[in-house]
């Protein structure tokens, strides 16, 4: 008999995102493409997902038709820049299973979610900062976002947070899968917390 969570496992499917890009053309608004997006799944890390929508690493300029032709080089834009993402969490269960491989997760993800990954500390890797204001929409699910001395909020499908450059960890303390949509928005560089306090 197979058991319950083997069941789960065999009857999930990878995510799918449709998108629809526009463009304009001889002065005419048109589809430039629409298609079915299908999730990463992290190999390392079962029930992770990763959906990659659109990136524009700098202030895109309307003058030139903004492409995205392969993967970029960093999915956190730059000053001026946007990029969004939908990612799905497994319960942190996961991570405590004897079969986690740490070492493994980490390499799948600086290749996965460049530029993102690199920020990652070694000592908790869910905790991170970037030079980002990002706007983190649960999308499905339940979620807690944790901050400095452990502070911890928690949050339902619907709620929005504004995470202007500070250090967090997203955190699924549930037994279900969560889903984020992320829009990161690409900020100037934060100056160190010792040199912000000198006069």
């Amino acid at each position: 008999m197979i058991g319950a969570d083997k069941r789960d496992k065999q009857n999930m499917k990878r995510s799918t995102h449709r998108r629809i890009i526009t463009a304009n053309v001889d002065g005419k608004s048109v589809v430039q493409s629409d298609e079915q997006l299908s999730a990463y799944e992290f190999s390392s890390v079962p029930g992770y997902e990763h959906t990659f929508i659109w990136v524009n690493q700098t202030t895109p300029d309307l003058l030139t038709e903004p492409r995205l032709d392969c993967y970029p080089d960093s999915v956190v834009p730059g000053p001026g820049g946007t990029s969004l993402h939908f990612v799905t969490f497994p319960p942190s269960t996961v991570f405590a299973e004897p079969s986690f491989d740490g070492a493994a997760a980490q390499k799948e993800a600086l290749v996965r979610l460049r530029g993102l990954a690199d920020h990652f500390e070694k000592d908790d890797p869910a905790m991170h900062r970037t030079n980002t204001v990002d706007y983190s929409i649960v999308w499905e699910g339940e979620m807690w976002l944790e901050l400095d001395d452990g502070k911890t909020i928690h949050l339902e499908r619907g709620d929005v947070v504004v995470q202007n450059g500070t250090r967090h960890a997203w955190r699924n303390k549930g037994t279900r899968p969560v889903t984020m949509l992320f829009f990161l928005n690409g900020a100037k560089e934060q100056k160190k917390h010792d040199e912000q306090s000198k006069p």
